[in-house]
């Protein structure tokens, strides 16, 4: 099969149309197509679902827009990251703050359309942003970060005139607006398919998107492939060079690699620390490796077992960990170590930083000993098997060494379309692996997501008082208010000494391209194909 004929008929291609990529050429992208591989599966194309997972938000991204987004900087090193530091329209031309910060007036482009060419409006607006606060769980809770909170905050002023009724001022609403949860969905499609028990049309926009983003989804095969086609009346920014970009699931470490380095496919996603080690420097490849802000690859104990509702074991835990050999091993040293900081209490807010934790197996056997477990016990340690590459061996030496101080850890191994559901939605892992990376870039804003009881990514069943207080203060309070700082240490300090998460280490987001620019970083760590060129 020639590549041209293999990339013409992407949109026929079944299920069993993975195996024909081996067959492609090694050649620059044809046709102004690239072909993506990534090792994890996209769930569902609506990041509103419940149960959405993480790499299923790349579908926000591309298919749908927001009101405002971030903008774009050049690095030292010539690569290409978003700019946090700056807001740029998307569907609002521009917005206005009220004179009191009462509120935020949002103009939107009167051009503006959707992909079947109906006019975007803030009916369309209000209804995707009442349907945000209203779904529950992540999306909801993410509005909530931004003090976007309840459907009577929007309003619609006119066909083409927006405005939010802020609760309170706050530092991160702007910013929350161009996350990529706050996107702008067809109403006068969605509304079709509402029923009675799914009145927010979860079910639909589940399999069919109904955005106005740069690109449409032209196939979806769970498990397989997504393909996108570009979307030529894109109103929203500068329609994107390249016509297709069809992304592969690829599972196999080794076969991602092999079709990166032959020339298969021009972008591999995120991939493992050890090939990007490996391959930085060789001709013809580009290695973008990039520490993900506000990101910390975690080891989590679940206060809904009954040991580790003592923090005594929990310290014994953390004390027990390998760190350096997971940082050499799982990491290939890339990223940032989290371990050996020099003080129980922190000497500033700078977030993340290293816990004052190292290994030291006399300390993790005392402490287990005084919370009454000096035989030890067993428990599951549970990683998915979507992020083997960085979890496997880490589970791998964390157990060796839980072994040294009596406690039985067995590896269980769940399926990465399962892993969000198990450890994040319904939080039932007694011990597992965890990421989190905040997308707004505020130690507040970590602690909300990560440490709040009931929170996403708080899949240790954590809650202390004090923590629930001091994040609820910080979140809206400017960074230079003087009470800040103070609170922020204090809240460092209150997860140091109780450790629902035993931080690893800062991890870095690995992407090779060839024969293609425009790659583009994004706090979110997914998948942009907007600036794509061949």
């Amino acid at each position: 099969m020639r590549r041209r004929d293999f990339l013409k008929g992407a949109t026929v291609l079944g299920a069993g149309a993975l195996p024909f990529i081996r067959s492609l050429p090694a050649s620059a992208a044809t046709d102004g197509v690239v072909v993506v591989a990534m090792g994890q599966t996209i769930n569902s194309l609506d990041i509103h679902r419940s149960g959405t997972n993480r790499p299923s938000y790349q579908v926000a991204v591309n298919v749908y827009d927001r009101l405002v987004s971030f903008g774009t900087k050049t690095m030292p090193d010539g690569s290409l990251s978003y700019d946090y530091s700056v807001i740029e329209p998307e569907v609002a031309e521009s917005w206005e703050f009220a004179a009191d910060g009462s509120a935020i007036t949002f103009k939107l482009r009167p051009e503006g359309k959707f992909q079947d060419g109906s006019p975007i409006t803030a009916e369309d607006v209000k209804w995707s942003f009442d349907r945000a606060v209203s779904v529950g769980g992540f999306p909801t809770v993410q509005m909530k970060a931004g003090s976007l909170e309840k459907p009577e905050q929007f309003e619609v002023v006119d066909e083409f005139t927006f405005k939010i009724n802020l609760l309170r001022p706050s530092k991160l609403t702007l910013p929350d607006l161009a996350v990529p949860v706050p996107m702008i969905i067809n109403a006068k499609v969605a509304k079709e398919h509402i029923t009675s028990d799914d009145p927010w049309a979860t079910e639909y926009l589940h399999k069919t998107p109904a955005g106005s983003g740069a690109f449409k989804v032209v196939r979806w095969d769970p498990g397989q492939q997504l393909v996108y086609e570009r979307n030529d009346g894109w109103t929203s920014g500068p329609v994107p060079a390249v016509k297709r970009v069809i992304v592969r699931e690829v599972p196999s470490q080794a076969t991602r690699r092999a079709l990166f380095e032959r020339g298969d496919i021009q972008v591999s996603f995120d991939i493992p620390n050890k090939d990007a080690k490996e391959l930085s420097g060789t001709d013809g490849l580009t290695i973008a490796s990039t520490p993900v802000e506000n990101a910390i690859y975690c080891l989590n104990p679940n206060l809904s077992f009954e040991p580790f509702k003592d923090k005594k074991v929990r310290q014994a835990i953390a004390w027990s960990v390998p760190y350096e050999d997971i940082f050499q091993t799982a990491a290939y040293g890339r990223g940032v170590p989290m371990w050996g900081g020099p003080s129980a209490t922190p000497s500033d807010i700078a977030w993340p930083q290293p816990f004052p934790y190292s290994t030291d197996l006399d300390k993790a056997k005392a402490l287990l000993e005084e919370a009454g477990y000096k035989d030890g016990f067993e428990v599951p340690l549970s990683i998915a098997l979507d992020q083997s590459d960085w979890m496997e061996p880490t589970a791998l030496l964390v157990q060796e060494n839980l072994a040294k101080i009596g406690i039985k850890a067995t590896i269980e191994k769940i399926p990465g379309a399962n892993w969000r559901t198990a450890s994040l939605v319904e939080k039932r892992l007694p011990l597992h692996l965890e990421t989190f990376g905040g997308w707004l870039n505020y130690p507040c804003y970590y602690f909300f997501w990560a440490y709040l009881e009931g929170h996403l990514f708080n899949s240790s069943n954590y809650r202390n008082e004090e923590i629930e207080t001091l994040t609820g203060e910080t979140l809206y309070l400017p960074v230079d208010h003087p009470d800040y700082a103070p609170k922020i240490k204090r809240m460092i300090e209150i997860a140091w000494d109780e450790v629902p998460r035993i931080a690893l280490f800062q991890p870095a987001l690995n992407v090779g391209t060839r024969d293609m620019s425009g790659y583009e970083y994004w706090f979110h760590r997914q998948l942009d194909a907007r600036g794509f060129k061949t």
